[in-house]
Parts: C-alpha cells; sequence; structure tokens
C-alpha cells in the first residue's frame, strides 16, 4: 500500500502505528484457520447461514487485521483490514473484489436484520478455500522470516 494513503489512514486515525508483535500475528492467523476449520462442521441450512457467513467473514478480517500488524499497524475498522487484502499477489487474484460486498452483506445482516442465504455463506466459504488459504500460505511464510 502507498506510503501516503497509510499516512492518511492514520491521520483519520483508521490505522494506529504499533510495534510488531509475531506472536500476536501467529495468534491471529491460527485462530482464523481454527474458525474456519470449526465452521466447515456445522451443517449449512437457512438457520445456520448467518453463523457460518459472520464467522467466515471475521476470519477474513483477521488475515487484514495480521498483515497490517507485520506492517506495523493496527487497523481500527474492518474496512481498511479488508481492503489490504486486495494488494495479495494469489492465483484467484480478482475473487478478491468481493471483499466489500462480502462486508456490505455482514453490515446488512448486523445492522439491518437482513437474512444471510445458504447461498450467501456457501459463497464465503469458497472464497475462504480458493483465496485465504493462499493468504494465510503467504502470511505464515512472512512470520516465519
Amino acid at each position: 500500500m502507498k506510503k501516503e494513503l497509510i499516512e492518511s489512514l492514520v491521520k483519520q486515525d483508521r490505522l494506529r502505528p504499533r510495534q510488531l508483535d509475531l506472536e500476536k500475528v501467529k495468534s491471529m492467523l491460527k485462530h482464523a484457520e481454527m474458525t474456519v476449520n470449526v465452521i466447515k462442521k456445522i451443517p449449512l441450512d437457512d438457520d445456520s447461514a448467518i453463523v457460518i457467513f459472520r464467522e467466515a467473514y471475521e476470519s477474513i478480517r483477521q488475515l487484514g487485521d495480521a498483515e497490517w500488524w507485520l506492517n506495523g499497524y493496527e487497523p481500527r475498522d474492518h474496512e481498511v483490514s479488508m481492503d489490504i487484502l486486495k494488494e495479495f499477489d494469489i492465483k484467484e487474484k480478482v475473487s478478491l473484489n468481493y471483499l466489500p460486498r462480502f462486508k456490505r452483506i455482514r453490515n446488512d445482516a448486523n445492522y439491518r436484520g437482513f437474512k444471510i442465504t445458504v447461498a450467501q455463506a456457501q459463497e464465503i466459504m469458497e472464497f475462504w478455500e480458493k483465496c485465504c488459504k493462499d493468504i494465510v500460505g503467504i502470511l505464515n511464510k512472512r512470520v516465519k522470516k
């Protein structure tokens, strides 16, 4: 991410400079993967779709948080956390364009009472498989350097 944009995000209090904490980053990555592994075990239906979607979203967001912490910043909102993920050079990079949509779906469910559909929950889980596994791999390599 460009230095000017980062400086602007800091001025807007959307990012806060922090000291690199590799243990925190490792914990975030482990937690994100663990959460996804648990929600994969939940049978997907009309009632469970919201739990699966929300928890998958939070795991994806944590990957963005981990990237910011590796760069010496603490994100202060979800948008910043999700936007940094678009910087990753992964095989399915074009799929990263779905991130703002996932944020809107999550906000609609959390703040407007919209129902998460089975199809939306399936979509975010497929996104995890296509994109997030690669992102986790990249982040884990950076943590081990």
